[in-house]
C-alpha cells in the first residue's frame, strides 16, 4: 500500500499503517486491512453521531479530521455496534461472519494498543474491555493419506511434473500458495527449502525423498530456456514461461482434484497446507516444530515465536508419510 498516494488516511491513523508497514514489516495485504477496518470505524461513528448530513453516502463520510481527541471520546458500547456493522445493510447484525467481526475488532485493539503502549498517547485504553465475538470453531478440512496418493497420481499430461512437485510440495512442506509461487531455484537446498513467508520473515523447510524426487524430476523437464530474463530464477513457470500465477496453481489444483475423483469445492491449496499439518500432527509431530514448519507464530495465532533447531524441524520433515513417498511407493500403493 502507497501510503503516500492516500488522500483520505487522518495523521494518527497513517502513523499507525506506516508503523506495521515499516516496523513490523507486515505486508500490504495486512496494512491495507487494518486501513479499510478502521476506516469503517471512523465512518460509523462520525454517521452514528450525525457529524456528518445523512444524505452523504457512507463511503464518502470524510474522516481526515479524525484526531486524538476523537479517538478518546470512543466509547466502548460504539465498538460493540461496529463489530456488526455493515456499511451495505441498515440493520447492523447479520451481514458480516464472525471470522469478519473478529478481524475488524483485532483491528481496532491493535489500534488503541499502538496509541497505548508505542506511542503513550492514551491513558486508557478503552479495547481492554472489549471482548472478541465467538467465533464457531470447526477443524480444518484435510485429506487423508490414501486421498493424497490419488490427487498426486491424477497428474497427468505436458506439465504432470510440474504440477506433481507443486501438489507434493502442499502436502508434505504446508507451503502457502503466496510461498509457493515465490520460490527461486536459488531456494531449493539438497534437503531443505528457504521460504520467505509473511511479515518477510525468512524459515527453512526440510522435506523427505519423495519431496526431492518430485523436485528433481521437474528440474530435468523445466523448460528454462524460454523463461524471460525476469522469470529465469522463478522454480515454477506457466504455460508462458512466466512465473506461475497464484491464480493458475488454484485452476490445477481444481482440475486434478476432480481428475482424482475428490470435491474441488471442499479443498484448495489452503486445504492441502492444512493436510500437511495434520498429517505430521497424527504421525508424532511436536506441536512447536509444526509452527515453525508452517510459519505462525503459534498455533493459537498468538506473536509468540517458538525457534527450533534444525534437528527438530528435519524430524518434522520425515514423519510425513506422504513427502517419504516415491512415485514407485504411490503406484504399488495403487495396484
Amino acid at each position: 500500500m502507497n501510503l503516500d498516494q492516500a488522500t483520505d488516511i487522518p495523521d494518527i491513523l497513517r502513523d499507525f499503517l506506516e508503523y506495521h508497514s515499516t516496523v513490523r514489516g507486515h505486508s500490504d495485504k495486512t496494512v491495507v486491512g487494518y486501513y479499510m477496518d478502521l476506516k469503517i470505524l471512523f465512518r460509523y461513528i462520525k454517521r452514528r453521531r450525525r457529524l456528518v448530513p445523512p444524505d452523504v453516502p457512507f463511503n464518502e463520510i470524510d474522516i481526515t479530521d479524525i484526531d486524538l481527541d476523537f479517538i478518546k471520546s470512543v466509547k466502548i458500547e460504539e465498538l460493540y455496534r461496529y463489530q456488526s456493522f455493515s456499511p451495505e445493510t441498515t440493520d447492523s447484525g447479520t451481514s458480516l461472519s464472525a471470522a469478519s467481526r473478529c478481524r475488524r475488532t483485532s483491528s481496532v485493539k491493535s489500534f488503541y494498543n499502538y496509541l497505548t503502549t508505542k506511542r503513550h498517547l492514551l491513558d486508557f485504553n478503552v479495547c481492554q474491555e472489549l471482548d472478541m465475538p465467538k467465533r464457531q470453531k470447526s477443524l480444518p478440512k484435510y485429506l487423508e493419506e490414501a486421498e493424497c496418493e490419488r490427487l498426486l497420481a491424477a497428474c497427468d499430461g505436458q506439465f504432470a511434473s510440474r504440477d506433481y512437485c507443486i501438489l507434493m510440495l502442499f502436502m508434505s512442506c504446508g507451503l502457502r500458495i503466496s510461498e509457493l509461487v515465490s520460490l527461486n531455484l536459488t531456494d531449493i537446498y539438497e534437503d531443505h527449502l528457504r521460504v520467505l513467508g509473511k511479515g518477510n520473515k525468512e524459515r527453512v523447510i526440510y522435506f523427505a525423498d519423495g519431496c526431492r524426487e518430485a523436485i528433481d524430476d521437474y528440474l530435468c523437464v523445466r523448460n528454462a530456456d524460454k523463461a524471460s530474463d525476469e522469470d529465469k530464477n522463478a522454480l515454477f513457470l506457466s504455460r508462458e514461461n512466466r512465473r506461475i500465477s497464484v491464480r493458475s496453481v488454484q485452476k490445477m489444483v481444481d482440475k486434478t482434484l476432480l481428475k482424482a475423483g475428490l470435491d474441488a469445492s471442499r479443498y484448495s491449496p489452503h486445504k492441502l497446507r492444512h493436510t500437511a499439518a495434520t498429517l505430521m500432527l497424527k504421525n508424532g509431530v511436536d506441536t512447536r516444530a509444526l509452527q515453525e514448519v508452517l510459519g505462525h507464530s503459534n498455533l493459537n495465532t498468538t506473536q509468540i515465536y517458538t525457534h527450533l533447531d534444525n534437528a527438530a524441524l528435519h524430524e518434522a520433515a520425515m514423519a510425513n508419510p506422504i513427502g517419504r513417498k516415491t512415485k514407485a511407493d504411490i503406484e504399488d500403493d495403487l495396484d
